[in-house]
């Protein structure tokens, strides 16, 4: 079916049928599809198995890592791929990965740096700006992304939009944010939420300390109880005609200033 330039592999499943579908015992809500992002999930080591429903140059580059590492690879058809990725933009090519390691608030907190960097999300429920915010966190060397698992998107679908980042950067998931906010605090970790209307401008506050970058949803911005448990909370000023920023360019913002600041 292929012109191989080395001995067949036996994890490179040659004489699969371009119908075989996603194996209906896996779990399919862990995958990340596209070139680039399931390339870089094969860098990380984090890759299960991978999908593929017609050989190009790029895709023949994928399978070719993806046998180099022992990582099965098998032939399906482009349906396939369309329902396991709900019509998504795949490029014919969709990789199965491991979940994050689990990880609790106490265990972030026995492994932060000094001065700490953290960012905390009250229910951000749009895979594209999760995905967004990690690779911006992982970008600015975050110790951590701790977020509320009610009303916020479920990991799986963050997976492709993070282009790899979420196998990178340590995430909590907590019930309860202003439960959380509070013993980063009693652990010296000082809370600044991001809002419109904050008190100070986001670059007057002093980011060289431990901090808690804390951002609401999209729209509502952060809940009464998380803001009020905050110890500053910060505006970055609008100069033309919007009155507000999507909070994935809030967060890269505020976390490249502290990264600024910490740089002297």
């Amino acid at each position: 079916m292929f012109s191989l330039s080395h001995p067949e592999p036996l994890c490179w499943r040659v004489g699969a049928s371009p119908a075989v579908d996603w194996p209906a015992t896996r779990p399919r809500d862990m995958i990340v599809y596209g070139i680039n992002p399931v390339l870089e999930a094969l860098r990380t080591g984090r890759v299960l198995s991978i999908r593929v429903a017609t050989i190009t140059a790029k895709t023949a580059k994928v399978r070719d890592v993806a046998v180099r590492g022992g990582t099965p690879v098998t032939q399906v058809s482009r349906e396939s791929l369309d329902r396991a990725t709900s019509g998504a933009l795949h490029q014919d090519v969709v990789a199965e990965i491991k979940a994050p390691a689990s990880l609790t608030l106490n265990e972030l907190i026995g492994g932060l740096r000094d001065p700490a960097l953290l960012l905390v999300l009250d229910g951000i429920e749009d895979p594209q700006n999760f995905g967004a915010i990690l690779r911006s966190a992982e970008a600015a060397a975050v110790d951590g992304v701790v977020r509320q698992t009610r009303r916020s998107v479920p990991l799986g679908r963050v997976a492709r939009a993070s282009a790899g980042a979420l196998a990178h950067v340590r995430l909590v998931s907590v019930v309860n944010v202003t439960r959380a906010l509070k013993t980063l605090q009693g652990a010296g970790v000082w809370a600044v939420g991001l809002e419109a209307d904050g008190d100070d401008l986001y670059d007057d506050v002093d980011l060289t300390l431990p901090t808690a970058l804390v951002l609401g949803s999209e729209g509502r911005g952060l809940r009464r109880l998380v803001r009020e448990r905050c110890d500053r909370v910060a505006s970055i000023p609008m100069l033309g005609r919007v009155n507000s920023l999507n909070v994935s360019v809030a967060a890269g913002i505020s976390l490249f200033e502290a990264v600024r600041q910490r740089r002297g």
